[in-house]
């Protein structure tokens, strides 16, 4: 082993011990990074020169259109969470689903991912479902390990069912990755790997992995009724027009987001912005139902705009326009005026309602906290590669028993063990961009070449549950927070253990069936990664 590499092993586990001791993750990843630069370059390991390329890295990380899209998804996340749109949502399910064995398990897990598919925010939904279905799951008899499984659980499904800040970080880490892996095997004009691909690749494993929450729920409920009992008597029966003005705007605001994506009339950037808006509808219809008129107007205006986009060319100045398409776009002006007056309008009740306020507040923390741990991250992960580490990875990985198996296997168990320890941005940000690149130029366990959605795939389901992982999980910290007092610690502790477990069982199915991850991705977009 050499200076360099001794330096490469100890910056990692320099780091890692500095995260378990609680100090701030972007100061941790960047001070380490400065500290073995310099002991490096005392040293003669270390080629000072590798830094100047760190300004044009920020600059890059400033200016990435993908990762604008975070601060719009967590956004439209606290928003939900703030405009009640989800405690409406959980209270009907809750009532519809309530009189069956497990139904009101059953319903938070429905729930979960319903509002995965709307936002992607794991705090908002735990805390949200912690809050209002917690209490009345011990109310009616359910064990309080189930429970808080089960609301846990539910809560993260927002990271694999797009769209997901976890997707979209390893988006643009994978993409990265993938174009410098085909450049080192000699293909210089490679196929992009995108956030959209991704989000298309995950969307039906994290519609599997939902199935087999309830699926657990209901064999609970069978074989231990005891644990989780149907409502009592006296429980209000649920109209299906209670039904369909609680499931209508998340459901309509899923079709904007996601559909648009999936369609290919928006990237994941500008589908976010759509799905801001249309939160920020729904909040002010929320606060002012008394002018449902005007919100449900400016909704008719964004669906309609968006079918204007997939189905018509509106450049503007064309010198070939047709009637039509002339008036298309004078359609899609109106529509815009009337959208405008629409958001105007929420945003002022928002902000009388004393919504906006924190709502913005909370995003900029959270987007601040982010893009300064990417930025860490990049001086991390620099550093690493100017002492050699990137190297001494790839030989490890590619002489590794059982080949590209082997390798993978490997990679997917160090990002399990550090769930233990440390964010999925961490993780995210320091083992994927060393380890993808290697795993990239391999073949897949089946021989066939490696396929980055499934890589990203695999990732983001092992990433979920870093989320659950005791001691540090945050949905662990998250339900603890809202949990009333006779909720032991060990209860949540114990209680997420089988969804855990599922979770695993979720990555076995797509190891073995590949097929579930880029099925989606190649239907829409014929593309073959």
């Amino acid at each position: 082993m050499t200076l360099a590499q001794a330096l490469d092993i100890g910056m990692f586990v320099v780091a890692c011990v500095v995260l378990l001791a609680g100090y701030p993750v972007a100061m941790t990843l960047a001070g380490t990074a400065v500290a073995f630069a310099a002991l490096g370059w005392l040293v003669g390991a270390f080629d000072p020169t590798f830094l100047a390329a760190l300004p044009q890295r920020v600059f890059g990380i400033m200016t990435n259109p993908v990762l604008i899209a975070v601060p719009l998804f967590v956004f439209m996340g606290v928003m939900l969470e703030r405009s009640k749109v989800a405690e409406l949502l959980l209270e009907t399910m809750g009532r519809l689903f309530g009189r069956m064995p497990g139904g009101l398990g059953i319903s938070v897990t429905l729930v979960g991912a319903l509002l995965a598919a709307s936002t992607g925010i794991v705090g908002a939904t735990v805390v949200t479902m912690g809050l209002l279905s917690l209490p009345t799951m011990l109310r009616w008899g359910y064990s309080p390990k189930l429970a808080t499984g089960s609301i846990a659980a539910a809560g993260t499904l927002g990271q694999i069912i797009p769209p997901s800040l976890v997707l979209v970080v390893l988006g643009d880490v994978l993409a990265n990755a993938y174009q410098k892996a085909q450049t080192d095997m000699g293909n210089f004009a490679p196929d992009t790997v995108s956030v959209s691909d991704l989000f298309a690749g995950a969307l039906v494993p994290g519609l599997v992995l939902s199935g087999l929450y309830i699926v657990y729920q209901l064999v609970v409920a069978i074989v231990s009724p005891k644990s989780s009992p149907p409502a009592p008597e006296g429980l209000g029966r649920v109209t299906f027009m209670d039904v369909a003005g609680a499931l209508i705007p998340p459901v309509a605001l899923v079709l904007c987001v996601l559909g648009s994506i999936l369609i290919g009339i928006a990237t994941p950037t500008e589908a976010a912005a759509v799905g801001a808006v249309g939160t920020l509808l729904l909040a002010g219809q929320r606060r002012a139902p008394h002018r449902a008129v005007v919100f449900v107007a400016a909704w008719v205006a964004l669906a309609l705009l968006l079918v204007l986009a997939s189905t018509v060319d509106m450049r503007l100045g064309r010198g070939d326009t047709t009637g039509w398409q002339s008036l298309a776009i004078a359609a899609a002006m109106l529509l815009t005026v009337v959208l405008a007056a629409g958001v105007l309008f929420a945003t002022w009740v928002c902000w009388k309602e004393n919504v906006l306020r924190p709502v913005m507040e909370t995003t900029t923390e959270i987007t601040a906290m982010v893009f300064t741990i990417v930025i860490g991250a990049t001086f991390f992960s620099l550093v690493f590669r100017g002492l050699g580490g990137e190297e001494m990875v790839a030989r490890y990985l590619e002489h590794l028993p059982g080949g590209s198996a082997g390798a993978i296997l490997i990679v997917m168990l160090a990002m399990f063990v550090l769930g233990f320890f440390v964010d999925f941005l961490e993780i995210s940000y320091i083992v994927v961009p060393i380890a993808a690149p290697v795993l990239l130029k391999m073949p897949m366990p089946d021989g066939s070449p490696m396929s980055p959605i499934w890589l990203g795939v695999l990732m983001g389901v092992n990433l979920q549950t870093s989320f659950m992982h005791p001691p540090f999980g945050v949905a662990l910290f998250y339900l603890r927070g809202v949990a009333p007092p006779e909720v032991k610690t060990s209860d949540i502790y114990i209680g997420i253990i089988p969804f855990v477990l599922i979770q695993l069982a979720m990555l076995w199915v797509l190891w073995r069936w590949p097929g579930m991850a880029t099925w989606l991705p190649h239907l829409i977009y014929g593309t073959t990664n």
